[in-house]
């Protein structure tokens, strides 16, 4: 099965939304910088202490405090494949709080969003994110109908997006403006 998502796909999602193909593939590149797999076949993810910390109520933040802690941070993030470290370290102590404290695949979808992704379990979600970037556009379609994010993406109002899509921090971390960035790259070419 062809993992990498199609310009087909990218078509057919574009049109059923009503926004630009380029639209999407600015948000595909930021979230994921340009793939939804590693080279291992795995689902990109990142692992969120601060929402482990939340779904637990903080009971494993003396034991694993690089796993759970109060506040936002990037200082325990490994990335790439030593995401998964972290997410196994989280789920030996509770499943379900660890996959729903991950972001998973070309769009980054948290866990805790699965319903908001159209699936009706945790578990099914995360099996899908670990099939095709076709899954995770399919997630993310779904997403941005349901928190009401397609005018946003359709007028390319990239902080209201990003606000809405990435939280609060979305500034600190420039996704309105990577992603307005990344629009432009797509649209006025290299």
């Amino acid at each position: 099965m062809v993992k990498n998502i199609t310009e087909k796909d990218y078509k057919d999602a574009a049109f059923d939304l009503g926004v630009r193909v380029e639209a999407l593939k600015a948000v595909a590149d930021v979230e994921s910088s340009g793939s939804g797999f590693l080279a291992n076949g795995y689902p990109k993810i990142l692992f969120e202490g601060h929402l482990f910390h939340n779904f637990t109520s903080g009971i494993y933040d003396v034991i694993e405090p690089t796993i759970s802690y109060s506040k936002w941070t990037k200082k325990y993030y490994l990335g790439g494949e030593k995401e998964y470290t972290r997410l196994h370290i989280a789920a030996a102590l509770d499943r379900e709080a660890a996959l729903k404290s991950t972001s998973w695949g070309r769009f980054q979808i948290l866990g805790a969003n699965y319903k908001d992704a159209g699936y009706e379990s945790l578990v099914g979600f995360v099996h899908e994110m670990h099939i095709s970037e076709k899954c995770h556009l399919k997630a993310f379609c779904n997403v941005i109908r349901k928190w009401d994010l397609i005018d946003a993406l359709k007028y390319l109002k990239w902080d209201e997006f990003a606000y809405k899509y990435n939280g609060p921090g979305y500034k600190a971390n420039q996704y309105d403006k990577k992603m307005e960035m990344a629009y432009l790259k797509y649209t006025l070419g290299d």
